[in-house]
């Protein structure tokens, strides 16, 4: 089975990029599946049933959507395989901008929308610098001069990944993802995988349910706003 995982902003267009992909790997004879992670609600699994891409949806709610993924991706490739699916790809929400979801030598795919503005490259963390692909949509609705900054801001944070500039609504430059998929190995041992890096070493005080907002009230692997961390706890 091709297995790829699709990361990036809220609303940057990854469900738009992944339907075309899902399109043309069709026409290549494939027959993909796409699980899509969201935090709190999603509709997107039934627009892709609608279109004849056999689609289910997880909803991460309290827990990080890039650790629910993680936790829930062999449950994925079982249904995945029971469908007889021959390429899986996961769509995660990635809201935290710290952890990625990517898995050691298998594709990762990073949509990054252009109207976010040129400074989005450096922000955005392990999911662009550690990814495979880099997606770059909405292109034509900034400047010529914006959108060349924004890919050199792109190739400066990970220089190793392939560039793709595509559009959303045509599909256009979404048949190189597709080759791309189509060209890499089969993935038949996915629980044996291992993530490209480890999740950030903390755990939030407030996640574990706490309300209250004094310093003297929160544990764990803290961080000042001058930039001083500090452990708290056992």
């Amino acid at each position: 089975m091709k297995f790829a995982i699709f990361s990036g902003t809220a609303g940057c267009g990854k469900s738009s990029v992944i339907f075309h992909v899902c399109k043309h790997l069709m026409n290549m004879n494939q027959s993909p599946v796409v699980v899509k992670i969201d935090c709190i609600a999603t509709d997107d699994d039934k627009f892709y049933q609608a279109n004849g891409i056999p689609s289910i949806k997880g909803l991460a709610k309290d827990m990080c959507p890039d650790h629910f993924t993680t936790y829930n991706l062999e449950d994925m490739f079982s249904w995945a395989d029971e469908q007889k699916a021959s390429a899986l790809l996961i769509e995660t929400a990635g809201y935290c901008l710290r952890c990625s979801p990517y898995i050691r030598n298998c594709l990762g795919v990073f949509v990054a929308d252009v109207t976010q503005g040129i400074s989005m490259p450096l922000k955005v963390g392990p999911m662009l610098s550690l990814a495979d692909m880099a997606v770059i949509i909405k292109g034509d609705v900034v400047s010529q001069a914006e959108r060349e900054v924004f890919v050199r801001r792109v190739g400066q944070v990970n220089p190793k990944a392939i560039a793709v500039e595509v559009n959303g609504l045509t599909g256009y430059g979404c048949r190189e993802i597709a080759e791309t998929i189509d060209n890499s190995p089969d993935i038949t041992d996915l629980p044996a995988r291992s993530l490209r890096e480890r999740a950030p070493f903390a755990v939030c005080t407030l996640c574990t349910g706490e309300v209250r907002v004094a310093k003297k009230y929160h544990r764990g692997l803290l961080r000042s706003i001058d930039g001083i961390e500090v452990y708290k706890g056992e």
